[in-house]
């Protein structure tokens, strides 16, 4: 080999340029609170969803959040901590959580990008539709648990069905 392997990696270009772009173009409310922080808010099916994007040049790493409006009772933390770790052997991306300040049910996901140009915007939009698919997902298990009195596996199965034919 002729050429020398440059040592120097360049740090990946701010993605939250692009999310700002992206959130934009869906016409969502959104906060840009500076280089490293955006929230906006994304609706669903079946509640409206606060998005949370944190930017680390240090690592070239962005950490996502989607909160469900969700507020949990301090009585049904367990059984809703239950659901959140049978809900999570179910998912191949991010990881279900609960803010420990209000009770509030999150879908979480880090994107590592060191040594990349960047982010696309397609793997940004990707980001988004899984957390808000598997939160619309999980919706109703969440409902059966807190409402409904199932116990949490009965609330994951029960909202796993899937419907065949139109009503």
């Amino acid at each position: 080999m002729s050429a020398q392997l440059s040592l120097h990696q360049e740090r990946a270009s701010n993605p939250l340029d692009v999310m700002e772009q992206i959130v934009s173009a869906y016409d969502w409310v959104f906060d840009r609170r500076n280089d490293a922080e955006m929230a906006a808010e994304a609706p669903g099916k079946w509640c409206d969803y606060g998005l949370y994007f944190s930017w680390s040049s240090e690592i070239s790493a962005m950490h996502f959040t989607c909160a469900i409006d969700l507020k949990v009772p301090e009585k049904q933390r367990p059984a809703l901590f239950e659901l959140l770790a049978l809900a999570n052997e179910r998912l191949w991306i991010g990881h279900f959580g609960m803010d420990s300040d209000d009770g509030m049910p999150v879908f979480r996901h880090s994107v590592l990008l060191r040594g990349a140009p960047g982010a696309s915007a397609e793997s940004l939009e990707d980001m988004i539709d899984i957390a808000i698919t598997e939160c619309e997902r999980f919706y109703p298990a969440f409902q059966f648990v807190l409402w409904g009195g199932k116990s949490p596996a009965e609330a994951l199965q029960a909202a796993m069905l899937d419907c065949v034919g139109e009503a």
